[in-house]
């Protein structure tokens, strides 16, 4: 058992816990390469000081490989945003945090989860798709993409009883 437990680590396989404003920085940070406009240091600490505020990361020492974040409101939740470090995408890291992050919302008394997700982020929908999320409705140019071009978010939902 031990080795086995070794070579888990050996492999830097990160650990998921919950996030707190102590990772306002790292979670920044990730979010700014990860986006078109990154939220600041500042949105994220105020985020998460928030009691309605959800949030796991994914973590190898002393970096932050992922993020999930959401807010909670009576019964229902929206994810506000996740992302994974550019290296670690196609791992299952996402799917794993989104797992333990949609657990963790169910056992807060969530029922449903709403997201928003650019119709043009084929990795984004194909996660949501798998772990059980529908579209049910559209915001057509609703993001911002370079040069001008705008995006529909797609506004998805997952029940979780």
């Amino acid at each position: 058992m031990m080795r086995w437990i070794n070579r888990l680590f050996a492999r830097g396989e990160p650990a998921l816990s919950e996030a707190g404003a102590r990772d306002a920085h790292a979670i920044a940070r990730l979010h700014g390469i990860s986006f078109r406009r990154g939220w600041s240091d500042g949105e994220f600490e105020r985020l998460l000081i928030e009691r309605n505020v959800v949030a796991h990361r994914a973590t190898r020492g002393r970096t932050l490989d992922g993020f999930i974040l959401s807010r909670l409101a009576a019964n229902e939740a929206e994810i506000l945003s996740v992302a994974v470090s550019p290296s670690r995408r196609g791992n299952g890291l996402a799917r794993a945090l989104l797992n333990l992050h949609l657990r963790r919302l169910a056992g807060l008394g969530a029922q449903a989860v709403f997201l928003e997700v650019d119709e043009d982020n084929a990795a984004a929908r194909r996660l949501y798709a798998r772990a059980g999320f529908q579209e049910i409705a559209r915001r057509a140019g609703y993001y911002q993409h370079a040069g001008g071009n705008t995006a529909t978010a797609l506004v998805l939902r997952r029940d979780l009883v």
